[in-house]
């Protein structure tokens, strides 16, 4: 009897120093971290390594995520993994993002209502270049005249379609359309074959540089009043100034339409894990822009505008709203 009560009290005391080496133990561990994979674009672009770069600044800052980024097909790719749940980031435009949001368009009947902004980057501007010669002043002079509106299909033939038809002009019925890209129309236009050509890319861009430089082209303005007829179908679409000086003999601000491009997530994913990677994006985006060039053409300000009325993920918001932007 003396030995069972000598053993319960030994089991007594060593219980309490247990649970204290077991507290001590779990107060000591790692915390667990949360994967994130976040699919870019094809590795041949610029959005691909600026993903990479964000995903090792994560790696690098924060103690609660493993991020990695992956190559892909794209915006489309990009939403569809996220709404499949095998993405928890992603980069897309917002014209996608909205038709993948309400399940039209390319997503028509798989609406992801689970889809989030996080991040608001840079804006894709529409640069419409005529010839000097053309006698064209705005998108409606366009009917007649010989355009180049992008391989069928592809985004600037998209956006060719969309501002034309807009615009009352009848797409393409009432052009000579050539369906070439941005280095056939470059050659068209310096042999007089071509008055224009539509391009959709970041500013100074190459091909627009070389039409004005050596084919005697000039940037056409888009009204005010076509981008607000515009956003009423279209609520993606933003205003953007092509500042004066950014091309060869451009002596004056070009007033254009533009799609933001973003990094998406997921509401499921949890709000301090998404708020941790928005604070400390911009906290360490001057670091982030001196190495990836996009960047040069991202605002800070301006995180949160012209994103298609799409909603913002509640961790990011948080930033957003302790920083004056919401």
């Amino acid at each position: 009897m003396k030995k069972f009560s000598l053993l319960v009290l030994l089991v007594a005391l060593m219980v309490p120093a247990l649970l204290f080496a077991a507290g001590a133990q779990e107060a000591g561990a790692k915390p667990e971290k949360t994967v994130i994979n976040f699919p870019t674009a094809a590795t041949t672009g610029a959005v691909y390594p600026l993903g990479s770069a964000m995903s090792n600044m994560w790696n690098t800052k924060l103690t609660n995520v493993r991020a990695s980024a992956q190559a892909s097909a794209g915006g489309i790719a990009n939403l569809n993994m996220l709404a499949d749940g095998e993405a928890q980031l992603g980069v897309a435009v917002t014209s996608i993002m909205y038709e993948s949001y309400n399940g039209i368009g390319s997503f028509e009947g798989r609406a992801n209502p689970n889809l989030r902004v996080m991040i608001g980057l840079y804006s894709n501007p529409n640069q419409v270049v005529v010839t000097n010669n053309s006698g064209i002043v705005s998108l409606s002079d366009l009917a007649g005249k010989r355009f180049a509106s992008g391989a069928p299909g592809s985004t600037t033939e998209v956006e060719t379609s969309i501002h034309l038809k807009t615009s009352g002009v009848n797409y393409p019925d009432a052009l000579r359309v050539q369906y070439v890209g941005f280095t056939e129309a470059i050659d068209l236009m310096r042999n007089k074959q071509l008055d224009g050509a539509w391009i959709m890319a970041g500013i100074p861009n190459a091909a627009v540089t070389e039409m004005l430089s050596t084919a005697g082209g000039k940037l056409l303005n888009i009204d005010e009043k076509l981008i607000a007829k515009l956003q009423e179908k279209y609520p993606w679409y933003g205003a953007y100034t092509i500042p004066a000086g950014t091309y060869p003999g451009q002596n004056s601000d070009v007033l254009t339409s533009a799609i933001k491009l973003t990094v998406c997530t997921d509401a499921r994913v949890d709000a301090d894990v998404i708020y941790d990677m928005t604070k400390a994006f911009w906290e360490n985006f001057e670091e982030l822009k001196a190495t990836q060039s996009p960047l040069k053409q991202v605002n800070p300000k301006e995180a949160v505008k012209d994103l298609a009325g799409l909603p913002i993920h509640e961790g990011a918001a948080r930033y957003y709203r302790e920083i004056g932007l919401l």
